[in-house]
């Protein structure tokens, strides 16, 4: 629930400003109640990993090799996450007034990055066997394929039910499906292979595995340097965020509007209205939070309410 402060004693200084403070607080209880989830699902994940990189040596598959390095991705993302939950739920203190909510963000950074480097080395080995094609038992790869389908999806229903409520597990629910699907592909290609008996297709296919992981890791890399510079996160409309703030009664114009990412999960807008009439109060304060909280998905916010247009020697009606 959204709550609201509102001070009023700037005026008593002559400033001709209010300052009001909103704020939506979650309280994540991801380590507690989804431990086991991540326990489970980080070390059902590993031995597939070990055991899809012994496989691709003995069946020659450079499909299965791309996606053991996949997989480490996978258990890359859910230590991190694990880890950036349990970081992100310490309380603040001196030196640390955030407390260290970032760190899922930086947690990002380092899983994008280590991520390109398993690619680089998967992208290698690839085209080496698409050059020099050896023998690929698509019976073998097609088993451990299938495997590697059911601990995705296996894992993926450790984080269902919380992933309704929970950004941070809906990203590793949505991870883990996409991961099955991965898998799927090895298999078909696998099974291709036993009815064709064309060894290039299966470094075709980890091409084409690891281009697509590539893509798809660079938008995570480009997310997450974007909210290292406290860029807007994608997923909120700065412009509407602006119209809402000033459609309210009262509101001649809304400058110094920013919005950031203090976390992977969690956003914060601070924000001038330009209120001639006086500060409504706290009721006003307190509503604009929830709303920013349940529409946006802006869970800190603070507004401070301007009598004077340029009390703070801002002018224009963006100041950002």
């Amino acid at each position: 629930m959204a709550g609201a402060h509102h001070h009023q004693g700037e005026d008593d200084h002559g400033h001709g400003h209010h300052h009001g403070h909103g704020h939506g607080h979650h309280h994540h209880h991801t380590t507690s109640t989804h431990g086991f989830a991540f326990g489970l699902a980080v070390a059902l994940n590993a031995l597939f990993v070990v055991a899809e990189v012994i496989a691709s040596f003995i069946s020659g598959s450079a499909a299965l090799l791309a996606d053991a390095g996949h997989n480490l991705g996978d258990v890359l993302s859910l230590l991190l996450a694990w880890g950036a939950s349990v970081l992100a739920a310490r309380p603040a203190g001196p030196g640390y007034t955030y407390g260290l909510k970032s760190s899922s963000i930086l947690a990002a950074i380092a899983n994008a990055a280590l991520l390109w480097v398993t690619l680089g080395a998967v992208l290698l080995e690839s085209l080496q066997r698409l050059w020099q094609p050896t023998e690929v038992n698509g019976g073998q790869v097609m088993v451990v394929a299938g495997i590697g389908i059911a601990v995705n999806v296996l894992s993926a229903l450790l984080f269902a039910r919380g992933s309704k409520h929970d950004l941070n597990l809906r990203a590793a629910f949505m991870h883990l499906m996409a991961d099955a699907v991965v898998s799927a592909s090895v298999v078909f290609a696998g099974l291709v292979i036993m009815l064709t008996g064309q060894n290039w297709i299966d470094p075709v296919t980890s091409l084409i595995i690891t281009i697509g992981l590539a893509w798809g890791s660079w938008d995570l890399l480009k997310d997450a340097v974007k909210m290292g510079l406290l860029a807007v996160p994608r997923q909120i409309d700065e412009q509407a965020v602006r119209a809402y703030l000033s459609e309210h009664a009262g509101v001649e114009a809304v400058h110094d509007l920013h919005i950031w990412g203090m976390s992977t999960t969690e956003n914060a807008l601070t924000a001038h209205l330009v209120m001639p009439g006086g500060a409504p109060g706290d009721h006003f304060l307190h509503e604009v939070a929830q709303v920013l909280e349940q529409r946006f998905a802006i869970h800190h916010a603070t507004i401070q309410i301007d009598q004077v247009r340029g009390a703070c020697g801002l002018t224009d009606d963006r100041g950002d």
